[in-house]
């Protein structure tokens, strides 16, 4: 069944509102053992749950012995801790309010573990004044640039003095590095692992470092989808997969050593045939992301198209054969990124063997759960 080629359609689609996101929970569930397959396990998984942000879909995880978590924002942080999660990592440093949230948190769910990442010396000072009035203790993590330039301190001597800072501090715990390498997208896997490798080389001469001045890296959290298989591989790593829960069209091009299913896709309609060669779909930016360039899906029964304009409501296509379709015809798509597609939808359908069972709400697709 979840590999039929025609796995995607669903009976009486007409039925069902144009556009939606409908996800297939029988792949969900294939995708999460073949995570804890290539983990080895789930002593090493901290999967991310910004793809889907559904609570759900952490139950799912919970129940096959997940119990460490990623996550990127407040609600996310808030929608783990509601769902049981032992051990929570919010991987986007806090600032202003949302340093008091994230301790509102920590007391609001004591049987959850909640830690977080810095990447400078004013934060670390920040957190650790706050956590003193509160009288709390608070985990950190030091975030390192190993070359994605987005977040985190490059791994030099500067490094190895702020994760001292962290050490040092009264009301912190130092639980070791966080190293995002978002930027390895290399579709041959030889290649890839090259790259990763030696990026992470000069991330174990930190963790050297660190450990000469008489403090222990118990853990580091590193990569994310396409590098975990490699990371997995080395001591004392936690990896931190995310799309590979839903899947999306970009990876599933990318990276063919990773044989995820596609879990997620969007019902649309054909609206308008404005000429001989053109169709109109109802999959505009507010249904699908929009950040990347053509093609933005990719159409499961539908071919011989090229998308050729984008707006908010809709989608234009060129087609050399448009007579055999007609304005209504359901379509069927993978969005080519799923992450900041999900967040479009207050609710997405459940699909179970053709039949839409349910829904699910993207729960912590705003700034907070309530």
């Amino acid at each position: 069944m979840l590999k039929d080629k025609n796995w995607y359609q669903i009976n009486n689609v007409e039925d069902i509102i144009s556009p939606s996101l409908v996800v297939f929970p029988k792949r969900i569930e294939a995708n999460i053992k073949l995570m804890i397959q290539i983990a080895g396990g789930t002593d090493s998984l901290r999967p991310h749950i910004k793809t889907h942000k559904i609570a759900e879909i952490i139950n799912m995880q919970l129940n096959h012995g997940i119990t460490k978590f990623k996550c990127a924002t407040i609600a996310e942080a808030e929608l783990l801790a509601k769902c049981g999660a032992q051990d929570i990592l919010l991987a986007m440093q806090p600032i202003g309010v949302n340093i008091e949230r994230f301790f509102e948190l920590i007391e609001q769910y004591p049987n959850s573990s909640l830690s977080t990442i810095v990447d400078n010396e004013e934060s670390i000072i920040k957190i650790n004044s706050a956590a003193l009035k509160k009288e709390l203790v608070i985990s950190l993590w030091l975030d390192i640039n190993s070359g994605m330039n987005r977040t985190g301190i490059k791994p030099n001597n500067e490094a190895t003095l702020l994760y001292q800072k962290i050490d040092l501090s009264s009301n912190l715990v130092a639980k070791g590095l966080h190293v995002y390498d978002g930027h390895i997208r290399e579709s041959d896997f030889n290649l890839r692992k090259e790259i990763c490798d030696k990026d992470f080389d000069l991330v174990l001469e930190l963790k050297n470092m660190i450990e000469l001045l008489g403090i222990k890296i118990q853990t580091i959290v590193a990569g994310g989808t396409p590098t975990f298989p490699i990371h997995v591989k080395r001591d004392d790593i936690e990896v931190s997969p995310g799309t590979s829960l839903l899947w999306d069209q970009r990876y599933a091009g990318a990276f063919k050593d990773l044989k995820f299913f596609h879990a997620a896709v969007l019902v649309g309609s054909i609206v308008s045939k404005p000429s001989e060669d053109l169709i109109c779909l109802n999959l505009g930016h507010k249904s699908v992301a929009s950040e990347m360039d053509f093609p933005r899906l990719k159409l499961l029964n539908m071919k011989n198209l090229k998308q050729v304009s984008h707006s908010e409501e809709h989608l234009v296509v060129e087609c050399n054969g448009s007579d055999e379709y007609s304005v209504g015809t359901i379509c069927y798509a993978i969005p080519t990124h799923i992450c900041p597609t999900v967040p479009k939808y207050e609710k997405v359908l459940t699909v179970i063997d053709g039949e839409v069972t349910g829904d699910w709400k993207v729960a912590a697709r705003d700034h907070s759960t309530k």
